[in-house]
């Protein structure tokens, strides 16, 4: 028998690229999901494949406490699985205050709802980023380095690492914290990342932009494999006394952002087209790349999608949703 089966699930980011996949796999291996939402976007993966229709739906916001705390009580949710942020870089430049407010005020208001619950709550996996470990000159990432965002956005992700942490170790609660690489998969509607935006171009005949100089290195893993590392040490979470530990998930495979932008060209045209490089970037780390051995060995997590199968299934993806078809 499933893991989750009749597990009743609190999901944050629901509407979001990785909550709607997962939430899909919760659903197909019997969990009962709530999921707290703000927003209801009509182009949503959750809303455009039905799986809306099939979990419990608690309106609110994270940056309310009355509003988390009901979300956690309402089903009785055993494990929590917090993917609720502001998750664009440029965003958090241009408006910091409402990244911060997202991003730490409504962990913080998660992370007490939790500690509130008196032992409900049996699991809880924060979403923590590659981006919390800030600039630095020891790569890959390992989980012992120090975390020291810099810009907003890094800085927001560094406070929701430290505060799950914190409450995890303080309390002897049961939360872990994922840090993944660049999460790229269909379903992903901020065209401004260059998965989506590079093959809505190509697509459409435009030239595709590159905001930065093409040079920056990142790790980029498929939302597929982000969801098994999730649900995977959601599992761990439950089994055993790792309060407050955090794990790197990512194909351990960097490469520069003009290389994906080769790979982004043949997946979807089978060619290469020359792009407009804007060098414009500002605020972002030049080179980030995580070691996920941890998951590895204690998990038994491990990247399963090759980057070339991960964005053809992602090109086919847009594909469909450009024409105006529901993606199932």
């Amino acid at each position: 028998m499933s893991f989750w089966k009749e597990k009743s699930v609190l999901v944050t980011g629901a509407t979001g690229l990785v909550g709607s996949w997962l939430v899909h796999r919760l659903l197909e291996e019997g969990a009962h999901v709530t999921a707290l939402v703000l927003d209801r976007d009509p182009a949503s993966q959750l809303l455009r494949s039905g799986d809306i229709e099939r979990i419990s739906i608690v309106n609110g916001n994270l940056n309310n406490y009355q509003d988390v705390s009901r979300a956690v009580f309402t089903n009785d949710c055993s494990i929590v699985i917090h993917l609720g942020a502001q998750t664009i870089v440029g965003t958090a430049l241009f408006d910091p205050l409402t990244t911060f407010e997202s991003n730490i005020k409504g962990s913080w208001n998660l992370l007490e709802a939790v500690r509130q619950s008196k032992g409900l709550v049996e699991a809880v996996v924060v979403a923590s980023s590659d981006k919390a470990y800030g600039e630095s000159e020891i790569l890959p990432y390992t989980e012992e380095q120090a975390l020291h965002g810099d810009g907003p956005y890094d800085v927001s992700k560094s406070c929701t690492d430290l505060l799950a942490q914190s409450y995890g170790n303080t309390y002897d609660l049961p939360i872990t914290i994922a840090r993944c690489g660049n999460i790229y998969g269909g379903g992903d509607l901020n065209w401004s990342r260059i998965v989506p935006g590079t093959i809505s171009d190509l697509l459409a005949d435009r030239q595709p932009v590159l905001r930065s100089d093409g040079t920056f290195v990142r790790d980029y893993v498929h939302v597929d494999d982000v969801v098994s590392g999730y649900l995977r040490l959601a599992e761990v979470t439950h089994n055993r006394n790792i309060n407050g530990e955090a794990y790197n998930f990512s194909r351990d495979e960097p490469l520069s952002v003009m290389d994906l932008y080769r790979h982004i060209c043949q997946a979807t045209l089978g060619k290469y087209i020359d792009p407009k490089v804007l060098n414009t970037a500002k605020s972002e780390i030049k080179d980030q790349h995580l070691n996920s051995a941890k998951a590895k060995k204690s998990l038994g997590w491990s990247s399963q999608v090759s980057l070339e199968s991960g964005l053809v299934r992602t090109v086919e993806w847009y594909k469909e949703y450009l024409a105006g078809v529901k993606v199932g």
